[in-house]
């Protein structure tokens, strides 16, 4: 059932809005209109209705975590355990910036972020008590919170082109 804010489908310019706002949250409702080619109250109400039918969830700041005294990020491996355990230790463990529950051999893969390997240890440590971990550091991020726009099936390319007998 639509709701009067659900969006049915998304145009060129509520993409243009959705690729600004991820890239500069900050841009004023004037500036996002010259960007993407539309007044401000136009824009304004694009926004709006992005907000309420929920695709957009929120705006944050992006911290260097280097500049905050993190030395080592690390994506960390959780092996099978108690889900109701290891969702409270990720709640009580302020490292964890980021905490995926998985399908394959793991449960879990957490980002984390520590001053040094002392502090990794002691962190990777709570988790290994429990379960199997495997622990990879982030050398450098090629990509981080990258802009999503809307899904579009007609984008998918397949990578092989299919063979058939005839």
């Amino acid at each position: 059932m639509n709701t009067s804010t659900e969006i049915n489908e998304f145009d060129g310019y509520d993409a243009a809005i959705l690729a600004a706002l991820q890239k500069d949250a900050r841009i004023t409702m004037a500036q996002l209109g010259r960007l993407v080619h539309l007044s401000q109250p136009a824009v304004t109400e694009r926004v709006r209705k992005l907000e309420l039918s929920g695709v957009i969830t929120g705006y944050r700041a992006q911290v260097n975590y280097q500049r905050l005294g993190y030395g080592i990020r690390a994506v960390v491996r959780v092996g099978r355990a108690e889900y109701a355990r290891i969702v409270k230790l990720v709640e009580q463990t302020p490292e964890v910036i980021t905490a995926y529950n998985v399908t394959g051999d793991d449960s879990w893969v957490l980002e984390i972020a520590v001053i040094d390997v002392a502090h990794l240890d002691a962190v990777v440590t709570k988790f290994c008590v429990m379960t199997e971990t495997a622990t990879c550091i982030v050398l450098n991020a090629l990509r981080e919170s990258a802009p999503v726009l809307p899904a579009r099936r007609d984008s998918i390319k397949p990578t092989i082109k299919k063979v058939t007998g005839r």
